[in-house]
């Protein structure tokens, strides 16, 4: 099962700068298998290009393929045997046609990664030659340190010469149904979007199980599976050092959510493991979240990590800590694990995420009673937490939220709390200019609601139910 879901404001962003009457360099980047090649095939449709993957050889055995596939494009049989020992001509001798033509070249940071110059080899390329033909190039790569290093950043010799350029991140959970066949249920959907994010390669694997614990027995914890060792290939690929970011990571996995915590899990120094967070972040691994309601997120000292990642946050939950049990055929012990703790442990703070992004939709839709700024979660130093919060730019509206993956519909008792936290939220110091702003109470439930809640719910403006 292969299809192309979503990726419309990307596809959009690579068609206007095909019809730009300019030459267009964009750079696109992101995590692997997340549909960027997926992405260049769709949009390479009914269009003259050229597709060019580079690999980890050598500079010149990058070349050689290059001068071949150039040759068969442009039909130069005498350039197939040639002897050329530089890039440019072969640049020159495929963008000669007055027809604009795509050039992506994938993988571009092994390129700079095999000789440390190609960059500024390729800047000069670009500058004398590519810049004035009808010619749009992708520089594609899935080493998001390196595609940064190389093409991005200040001191890059390609700085300043992208047109554009796009991050591909995973496909929102709103679009998940559309990669499977069969009807699956709500529940179902969340559960598997727990384990497989938005990374079409894994949804791929879970689309043809329809029992989710019978995939991830086969697609996670098999040790043929590329998925059981897919969390180490992605680390070493971007870092050094891979055994201290697992281990940062394990200690959120297990509950530990303050760098002061993860620090002492750890038995290391707080400052020690500034370096690594960060890097973490940019990775788009970890996330560090505040209390909705702060003004300078980042300059907050009540700072959470949480990984954002959702295969990532599964597999560092139930595959690593039991790595010796699966390594020695222990798999039955292992995924019985799985099925006793999944709900509770993993899927139903996923879902919280999934509801959090939903209001943004909502909102957008005109289906929410106003349009927030802000929103996130909150906590405070009195033992509340909301799973919901979502705020307004003026200060006198905000929604406080609960999310319910439960088996059952959720009642008025769930409400009734809700409006308690809420209350003794806007009463603490933490919650600044939102103190006095009128509330809204908004619950999602994955079960449904109970009549009396229901009831409720018609007989107050104030309460929003979404299933």
């Amino acid at each position: 099962m292969k299809r192309f879901v979503d990726r419309k404001g990307d596809l959009a962003t690579l068609e206007e700068q095909f019809a730009s009457e300019e030459a267009s360099l964009v750079v696109l980047y992101g995590r692997r298998r997340v549909g960027k090649t997926a992405l260049i095939t769709k949009f390479l449709q009914n269009k003259k290009g050229v597709y060019f993957l580079a690999t980890e050889e050598s500079e010149e055995q990058n070349r050689l393929a290059f001068q071949r596939q150039v040759a068969a494009v442009t039909g130069d049989t005498l350039l197939t045997n040639a002897s050329i020992d530089s890039w440019e001509p072969l640049f020159d001798r495929l963008t000669q046609g007055p027809e604009r033509i795509v050039l992506a070249l994938d993988e571009f940071q092994y390129l700079g990664k095999a000789n440390v110059a190609f960059p500024s080899v390729f800047q000069h390329i670009w500058d004398t030659l590519l810049s004035k033909r009808n010619v749009m190039v992708i520089l594609c790569g899935s080493l998001i340190s390196l595609m940064v290093s190389q093409t991005l950043a200040y001191d890059s010799p390609l700085y300043g010469r992208r047109t554009a350029q796009i991050r591909m991140v995973q496909i929102p959970f709103k679009y998940y149904a559309d990669f499977f066949d069969h009807s699956l249920s709500r529940r179902s959907l969340v559960g598997r979007y727990s384990v497989t994010g938005g990374v079409p390669k894994y949804i791929e694997r879970f689309a043809d199980r329809k029992e989710i614990f019978r995939a991830i027995e086969d697609n996670v914890l098999s040790r043929n599976s590329f998925l059981f060792d897919e969390p180490n290939f992605l680390l070493s690929k971007e870092v050094g050092e891979v055994g201290s970011y697992f281990s940062i990571i394990r200690a959120i996995a297990a509950g530990n959510r303050r760098s002061g915590e993860i620090a002492a899990s750890m038995n290391v120094k707080q400052t020690s493991l500034t370096k690594y967070l960060k890097v973490l972040e940019s990775l788009d691994i970890l996330q560090r979240d505040v209390p909705a309601t702060e003004a300078h997120p980042e300059k907050s000292k009540r700072g959470f990590y949480r990984i954002k990642d959702n295969y990532l946050r599964f597999w560092f939950r139930f595959v690593f800590p039991n790595l010796g049990l699966l390594e020695t055929g222990h798999q039955d012990v292992v995924l019985e694990q799985i099925r006793q703790n999944f709900i509770d442990g993993h899927v139903s703070y996923v879902y919280e995420a999934v509801c959090r992004d939903r209001i943004w939709d909502l909102a957008a839709e005109d289906e929410f009673p106003f349009m927030p700024s802000r929103v996130g979660a909150w906590w405070g130093t009195r033992d509340i937490e909301i799973d919901l919060l979502a705020l307004n730019d003026v200060g006198d509206r905000v929604a406080f939220g609960e999310c319910k993956f439960w088996r059952s519909p959720v009642g008025v008792n769930v409400l009734d709390d809700l409006e308690d936290k809420a209350r003794r939220a806007q009463q603490s110091s933490g919650f600044g200019p939102y103190k006095d702003a009128e509330a809204l109470f908004v619950i999602f439930s994955i079960s449904g609601f109970t009549e009396s809640l229901k009831k409720k719910a018609a007989e107050r403006s104030d309460v929003l139910l979404f299933d």
